[in-house]
């Protein structure tokens, strides 16, 4: 009944480890979800993921360099007739025309009229121009139909345009720069919606739908967030797009004709321009803002574009997977274990996380294998508590029969189990009782009675361990001891000899005591045998004791039984063991009760 009734107890607890993994795997992955944006994380997600690959030769950027700042001066200074030049040179002829001309530099402030007007009217000639313009947001709270509060941080605060004339004349396109709170880029904001329906787009998806426009398709727009916002992926590093210098275009170092059905960005190409940032590509090297817009149109060409991995789905599919890890590592030993967390942390990690990413999702990278080693650390440990308990358990036991050093051992052998059931070994079997004992106990007082069994056990145990013997039982004033189990003993019949000879000893002593104090005194008779014996743990799951049973303990007892005050009956089993180191007195064959022939005993009567 016992049994039956620790079953249930025992699969609670497994599942409650279940559920505390569960637990675990998706409260892990949940916070861990939320913090992805703004952690170590995507660090990793941007080594594992942000790969250079092939850049687009139809993109290029027009680069306002060092080179024409020395030619041409600040650019504050300089008329917009030079923009106007720079647009009618690229379009000078129509077979060899860009597709895009993508100015990612807001015109707003007026400058000289002529200017002005020559580069709005060159502009509205040409027909394929997109200039810059800028938000200003500010984040602000917006109520729901539920009223509901909500806060948007891209709110709407302001909006810087390029002059009115140009404004007429070109698309625009707003040039913010998303930068995450790490300080690094890799979102774009493909459009704005405002309350009157109407859409702005960015500067990339301004060129983008230009040119999609332009080759007779339609601009299809990534999957986005609440924000209109989408991740990207980098095309390559800093320097990855053909870059020429504005100098070398106006002065016609360089044809205009390879710029032929090309997208072409013109934008800050110098570090006094401060116009650069930290691209998600090339952690430590920063990017110039025109170049990143060029890595955004590419992406959307190219479909390269991504969305962060829903929290529900990512923390279910986390749960289980933490579950199915569990349910296999929980029976598995340290070294398997550790395989199978770091095959399944490498699999559950940056496999995963490349595997999603070409499919255009972006799930957090770290998480799953810190829920596995998190796991696998529980594992660990409660193995270990296990084991420590296990040893308590074996130690606590053996330390009542087993002597000192004999449960040390136990205590250090990693594969010693406490066990129901035993094994066949070969032992040398003691047993002592305590002659005359009834009759004087009728006569003493209890405590005095306790008080001289208490010592004589006491005698009995000490030299049973001292001879690294096992103490199986007292059965009242008797004794039973067992050699050469649980572990080996060397040498285990001589030492089942010598105990009893220690026993004889010490009982002389204490008898001249006692007869001293109480007037009486009592000895021992003592048998030793030796054979095969099953020994082990036997009993219940509840309740074992650990003992040697068979013919040889049988037998063992018979020859006690036999055994005089004060004499030590040896089976001749024994006697041929140690007959070179013993003196010995043959007693002859007796009968024994339960034995269908006798048995040649000696009486034992020095150990050399």
């Amino acid at each position: 009944m016992r049994k039956e009734h620790e079953k249930p107890v025992e699969k609670k607890q497994k599942l409650r480890t279940a559920i505390i993994a569960l637990l675990i795997a998706a409260v892990t992955g949940l916070l861990g979800f939320a913090r992805a944006g703004y952690s170590i994380d995507v660090m990793v997600s941007d080594a594992l993921c942000q790969r250079a690959s092939v850049a687009s030769k139809n993109i290029y950027i027009i680069a306002i360099d060092d080179e024409t700042l020395a030619q041409y001066g600040s650019i504050t200074s300089w008329s917009r007739q030079l923009s106007a030049d720079l647009v009618r040179i690229l379009n000078k002829d129509a077979q060899t025309r860009p597709a895009v001309i993508a100015f990612d530099v807001i015109f707003s402030e007026k400058g000289d009229e002529k200017g002005d007007a020559a580069f709005a009217e060159a502009c509205r000639e040409a027909g394929n121009v997109v200039t810059a313009m800028s938000y200003r947001f500010k984040e602000q709270p917006e109520y729901g139909e539920n009223g509901r509060v909500t806060f948007n941080k891209y709110h709407v605060d302001g909006v810087i345009m390029p002059y009115k004339a140009l404004r007429e004349a070109t698309k625009q396109g707003y040039a913010n720069t998303l930068v995450g709170t790490d300080g690094y880029v890799r979102r774009a904001m493909a459009y704005i919606d405002d309350a009157e329906g109407q859409r702005s787009y960015s500067l990339a998806s301004q060129a983008y739908k230009t040119y999609q426009e332009g080759r007779g398709a339609s601009a299809e727009w990534p999957k986005v967030d609440e924000n209109n916002q989408y991740l990207f992926s980098y095309s390559g590093k800093t320097g990855c797009y053909s870059t020429i210098s504005m100098t070398d275009v106006m002065d016609a170092t360089v044809n205009p004709a390879v710029f032929a059905d090309a997208i072409v960005f013109v934008g800050a190409y110098a570090a006094g321009m401060q116009d650069s940032y930290m691209p998600a590509i090339s952690h430590g090297t920063q990017m110039y803002g025109v170049e990143i817009q060029a890595n955004i149109v590419e992406a959307l060409l190219e479909k390269k574009t991504q969305q962060q991995m829903p929290t529900g789905i990512f923390a279910m599919f986390a749960a289980a997977l933490a579950a199915v890890f569990y349910l296999v590592i929980r029976r598995m030993k340290i070294v398997p274990a550790t395989i199978l967390m770091l095959i399944a942390a490498v699999a559950a990690g940056p496999v995963f996380a490349v595997i999603l990413y070409a499919r255009g999702w972006v799930p957090p990278v770290i998480l799953l294998p810190v829920v596995f080693f998190m796991i696998y650390a529980v594992h660990l440990i409660y193995g270990y508590v296990q084991e420590i308990m296990r040893r308590q358990k074996v130690v606590n036991v053996f330390k009542q029969y087993v002597a000192p050093q004999v449960v040390d051992k136990i205590s250090k052998d990693k594969d010693f189990e406490l066990v129901l059931g035993g094994e066949n070994r070969h032992i040398a079997c003691l047993f002592v009782d305590i002659r005359g004992f009834t009759t004087m106990s009728e006569s003493l007082k209890p405590e005095e009675v306790v008080e001289i069994l208490n010592e004589y056990l006491s005698l009995t145990t000490n030299s049973i361990f001292q001879n690294g013997g096992t103490l199986d039982k007292f059965v009242g004033d008797a004794t039973m001891a067992v050699f050469n189990a649980p572990f080996d003993l060397e040498d285990y019949i001589y030492k089942a000899v010598c105990t009893a000879c220690d026993m004889k000893a010490g009982a002389d002593a204490i008898a001249k005591k006692f007869e001293q104090r109480f007037g009486k005194s009592v000895g021992f008779g003592i048998g030793v045998n030796c054979g095969n014996a099953v020994v082990g743990n036997i009993g219940c799951d509840f309740r074992m004791d650990y003992t040697a049973i068979g013919d040889t303990v049988n037998t063992a007892a018979r020859l006690e039984s036999n055994a005089k005050r004060g004499q030590i009956l040896i089976s001749g089993e024994v006697y041929e063991a140690v007959k070179d180191r013993v003196e010995v007195t043959p007693i002859g064959e007796i009968p024994l009760k339960g034995k269908s022939q006798g048995v040649f005993v000696y009486q034992l009567d020095e150990v050399k």
